[in-house]
């Protein structure tokens, strides 16, 4: 028999895409699925367009208590062989599972974790192209950590396929993580597994959203902290793998390469990741503005370079959305929400 595949969607205050993304997953060519929506206490209409899907879907709602935590229920309630995270705003491509599971068709093993690519987009997928970094092939754990660290790349949640095993060797979402969860979840699945599997040319459209977004950090106290946790966490689950000088290095990068989120506001933050970089035989360089920003640092000092660096791409970012939202909306006739 063909394994079950849950499809696993956390979705709060969503109405304007979750529809496309229940449809994305209904949609999927593999016929053995589940579709599980758990709404985390949205206040708008998401609730009620989950809900108009009827038994096509299984709708669980409750309380506030933010992704990670909607996951895990979604992840409890589930009984598929494989597990596909999908949040709320991304639209999965029809084949994605089909063809991540013809990748291992004929092996018995399922510690293998499931890869594939995403495209960015605002609201239209029709021209998104996916994306490929150096993560984008099959690759040993250590030499997938090792690339992720070193050169600040990653790979979006829903492009991952993991095996109910390797989920149950991973443990649940780590509920502390405002920020980073999904980083520091799948490094977990990675240190279960054999290695990744790479399926090209399918994956998930993902959306780029306003900076209400989890992933987004900005100026964010909590979330700063939560990071922290997983930056040594990371640290502390590749050197479970290897302990060796380049190792060491690509810890150090790793927190080189994350510096200029807290630089130079939390100073305690700042004291606590070169200690850790100290601890690891190296050291950390003061941070790199953009050559557009860095004249600024002088002038108005570096809080206010450094706001400039990090906003100015996101007003960039708003205006793009605002052109492609009333582009799609001419495209489709829709006067109303985006898919």
């Amino acid at each position: 028999m063909k394994p079950l595949v849950s499809i696993l969607i956390p979705a709060f205050n969503a109405e304007e895409t979750i529809a496309a993304a229940i449809h994305s997953a209904i949609s999927q060519t593999w016929s053995r699925k589940e579709v599980i929506v758990v709404d985390d206490g949205s206040s708008d209409s998401t609730v009620k367009i989950a809900q108009s899907f009827g038994s096509k879907i299984k709708f669980v709602g409750g309380p506030n208590q933010g992704a990670a935590a909607a996951r895990n229920l979604a992840y409890e309630l589930s009984g598929g062989d494989y597990i596909q995270w999908l949040d709320a705003d991304d639209i999965l491509r029809s084949d994605k599972i089909e063809r991540q599971l013809a990748s291992v068709q004929g092996s018995e093993s399922k510690r293998f974790l499931l890869s594939s690519s995403w495209a960015p987009f605002f609201h239209r997928t029709r021209h998104a192209r996916f994306v490929h970094n150096s993560l984008c092939q099959d690759l040993a754990p250590i030499d997938w950590l090792l690339r992720k660290l070193t050169e600040a790349t990653h790979m979006q949640t829903a492009t991952w396929l993991t095996s109910r095993e390797l989920a149950e060797a991973a443990g649940p979402w780590d509920t502390r993580l405002l920020s980073d969860d999904d980083g520091e979840y799948f490094c977990r699945v990675l240190l279960a597994s054999k290695g990744t599997r790479f399926t090209s040319n399918t994956g998930v459209y993902y959306r780029v959203t306003p900076t209400s977004r989890l992933s987004f950090i900005g100026r964010s106290n909590s979330k700063k902290d939560a990071m922290l946790i997983s930056l040594k966490l990371h640290i502390q689950y590749i050197r479970s793998l290897e302990e060796s000088e380049r190792v060491r290095r690509a810890c150090v990068q790793h927190l080189q390469n994350w510096y200029l989120t807290f630089y130079p506001e939390r100073t305690d933050i700042i004291s606590e990741m070169n200690r850790v970089a100290e601890e690891l035989g190296g050291h950390l360089e003061e941070p790199q503005l953009r050559w557009k920003f860095a004249w600024m640092k002088p002038v108005f000092g570096w809080e206010t370079a450094k706001w400039a660096q990090t906003a100015l791409p996101h007003v960039k970012a708003s205006l793009q959305r605002r052109i492609d939202k009333a582009i799609y909306r001419v495209e489709t006739g829709r006067k109303g929400a985006t898919t």
